[in-house]
């Protein structure tokens, strides 16, 4: 009797959330603003339906809103992966985790290396593509619409644990990169989004240990012109409207509770949309912040801070919060309504009848899923290739020449091994350095020998064999295994755990494949830089790539046999040693951190990378300057005998500023594709708004008058050409 009752209750209910679905409301009429159709929404939601959408599910069932969660999609759509992100599905009655195949690519650091704003564009929409595949499909759906993408944090030190997950060190670039990736997550359409783009992790994260309880301390012209200035540029021009909040704080209060959120954020920058806590973050303010003596104070302060998405156990805390008077409904009415504009603009508030282009996504049973489509594989695969930093070619060793090569050593740990690292997904296919390798030789004579490591002499065995050697060695991303805080490795470095150590430990392996054969090309797989001075001193050959992309040895064999021209470029400072690092948690950077104030020497300077055909820098042939920008036209020839692409760099100086000002600043940059013997013409166009410091008297950013000195070459460390600009 009892299981019958529970039948037709359940039954009722959904009848009643089928019948509420049919109606139509006000807010689903398109033809009235934004503003208006939330305002309609609003005035239909009970408490308890506001409280449900503090949650991290855009969900209003009764409504006919459909569930909405979020997707990772740092370097691809995660759906699975060593974290397991997204994916569940009933099994005998339990819930298991599923490994469903996405599009990977080079981590974030990898694709920041492209220095290429149009191919990060692509990453973004095809990651949201899939998302909308999964969401919309007929069976197995993935409720998630919106991407925690991309990472806008600054990689101001290497030792940093999630330097995986960022562009770089320079605000500027980080920008740029940032901005695209948005574009492309978001589309074009002027109505709505494919996905919305999450950024993450606002402000100033990138120490790990202790980032629950620390502080980064800065003054406001930092927060300004560097630590915020990606954030800024990806709500202002970019169109996010969504950001997660960091774990840490900024000058004391916590990022999830903290003033600047609402004040500068929203009322400022005009993100009207989606502010979330990190994991967990509700309890570790209250546990390890210890800004409130309990949960429900904690909960209180988030919801008025305008942070609308708990990202934790939240529930009881804001019900207690309400009875006890430290937050009312109206408080919850301003943090929530970001939460339903993002549902507007991916269509969710539509009804049947939406004009949504990306509607039909997925809906066809007969769709080939985009993980399995051509130009998803060539797109991963020019992107890795494209990522391939080449950091040392003396006597021209590379490219390689497969029809001069009777056998090849193939070695180390990371040379048949793609590890996905904590914000993966799963590709639906990987191939490893060693199968690329064998792809590009296949049909040809060279043999190809493969050692795992050193065991027994294996690897010198096979390098002493071989006329030339590949070692791969480098990081894993989070440790072998996936426990939190596990990272045995001192040189390390994950969510959680901050590098203790820049050396590389492989490097006594290259030490001994090196004395067998003196043809031995490092290939460095890792998430960040390393101190790698013996190699730099002895090795003839340096390749650094990033770990996770499902055509990593495709990619990689590309640039080895010559097939592309290796184009990346260092976006960060790689020093000699880690005693030339200020200390960790100093956040002012202008003690000597990044290439902006870094005087001593270093390994590989910000924005370095070579190429396999030579670039001349022949002059400046314009400086212009109207209105609004700054337009300087440069040619450069390509001197060398193969087709390749560079990236022009145009940095600034300030002479006669009277503020404290960085020593150069990059202020534009253009990858451009350049045949052998031609010479082009390359324009670059600085908006006078970046040329301006932020003033902190006057609270707003501001353009010095004086002269400028534009900088521009091949690398922050490598200019060719000098001018100016009187402003």
């Amino acid at each position: 009797m009892k299981m019958k009752s529970l039948f037709t209750v359940s039954c009722l209910a959904m009848a009643c959330l089928s019948a509420g679905a049919q109606e139509t409301y006000e807010f689903q009429n398109t033809k009235l603003s934004d503003e208006k159709r939330i305002d309609a929404l609003m005035e239909e939601l009970t408490l308890d339906e506001k409280i449900t959408l503090l949650g991290s599910d855009l969900a209003v069932p009764r409504l006919g809103i459909l569930p909405c969660r979020h997707h990772e999609g740092l370097h691809g759509l995660a759906l699975g992966g060593p974290s397991g992100w997204g994916g569940h599905k009933m099994v005998d009655g339990k819930r298991v985790a599923t490994d469903l195949p996405t599009t990977i690519f080079p981590q974030s650091y990898g694709l920041g290396a492209t220095w290429d704003t149009d191919l990060l564009r692509k990453v973004g929409e095809q990651a949201s593509i899939e998302a909308r595949y999964y969401m919309q499909r007929p069976d197995d759906k993935r409720t998630a619409l919106v991407m925690r993408a991309p990472n806008a944090d600054l990689a101001r030190d290497p030792r940093w644990g999630r330097t995986e997950e960022s562009f770089g060190e320079d605000a500027f670039l980080t920008a740029r990169l940032t901005v695209a990736n948005i574009e492309g997550l978001q589309g074009d359409d002027p109505r709505y989004w494919r996905t919305a783009a999450l950024m993450k992790h606002f402000l100033a994260n990138s120490n790990e240990d202790r980032r629950d309880s620390t502080s980064s301390n800065f003054d406001m012209r930092l927060f300004y012109e560097y630590y915020a200035y990606p954030f800024y540029k990806g709500i202002t021009e970019g169109g996010s409207r969504a950001f997660m909040a960091a774990y840490n704080g900024w000058n004391g209060p916590a990022m999830c509770v903290h003033p600047c959120l609402k004040e500068i954020t929203r009322d400022k920058w005009g993100n009207n949309g989606i502010i979330c806590t990190d994991g967990g973050a509700l309890r570790l303010l209250v546990s390890a912040h210890q800004a409130y003596p309990t949960m429900a104070e904690g909960a209180a302060a988030v919801v008025k801070a305008t942070t609308g998405q708990f990202l934790d156990e939240y529930l009881p805390h804001i019900k207690e919060a309400l009875e006890k008077g430290y937050l009312t409904e109206a408080d919850i009415d301003e943090a929530i309504r970001g939460n339903l504009f993002v549902a507007l603009k991916l269509g969710l508030l539509d009804g049947k009848d939406s004009a949504d282009p990306y509607r039909h996504i997925g809906t066809d049973p007969n769709e080939v899923p985009p993980y399995e489509r051509e130009e998803a594989k060539n797109l991963a695969r020019e992107v890795t290739a494209k990522s391939v930093v080449l950091l040392k070619n003396s006597k021209n060793l590379l490219p390689l020449d497969a029809s001069k090569l009777k056998k090849i050593a193939v070695i180390g740990p990371y040379a048949d091994k793609i590890v996905q690292d904590w914000y993966s997904g799963t590709p639906a296919y990987e191939v490893t350095i060693l199968d690329g390798v064998r792809n590009a030789v296949k049909g040809g004579q060279t043999e190809v020998l493969y050692a795992a490591n050193n065991a027994i002499d294996e690897a010198v065995n096979a390098a002493r064999e071989a006329d030339v050697a590949l070692v791969c060695v480098g990081n894993h991303p989070y440790g072998t295994r996936p426990d939190w805080f596990f990272c045995p490795v001192p040189s390390d470095g994950r969510e959680a755990v901050d590098r203790k150590s820049l050396m590389l430990p492989d490097e006594d392996l290259l030490k001994q494949v090196y004395k067998a054969n003196p043809n031995t090309i490092l290939v460095l797989v890792s998430s960040f830089p390393y101190t790698i001075n013996w190699s730099q001193e002895n090795l003839p050959a340096i390749l650094h790539i990033t770990h996770c992309s499902q055509e990593q040895g495709n990619g990689l064999a590309d640039v080895l046999f010559g097939k592309v021209n290796p184009s990346g470029h260092t976006t960060q400072t790689w020093v000699k040693d880690i005693t030339d690092l200020p200390d960790m948690m100093d956040y002012d950077i202008r003690h000597g951190r990044t290439y902006m104030y870094y005087k001593g020497d270093v390994l590989y300077p910000f924005g370095y990378g070579l190429s396999y055909t030579t670039f001349d820098y022949r002059q400046i042939k314009s400086v212009k300057q109207s209105k609004d920008k700054v337009t300087v036209t440069v040619l450069v020839k390509n001197s060398g005998s193969r087709d390749g692409e560079e990236v022009v760099q145009l940095y600034a100086s300030y002479p006669e500023s009277k503020v404290e000002r960085p020593m150069k600043q990059l202020r534009a940059f253009s990858k451009v594709p350049i045949a052998a013997g031609e010479t082009k013409e390359v324009v670059l166009d600085i908006p006078k708004e970046d040329f301006a410091y932020w003033d902190e008297a006057q609270d707003k950013f501001v353009v010095e008058p004086g002269k400028v000195k534009l900088l521009i070459g091949a690398s922050s460390a490598d200019i060719r050409l000098e001018g100016e600009v009187n402003l």
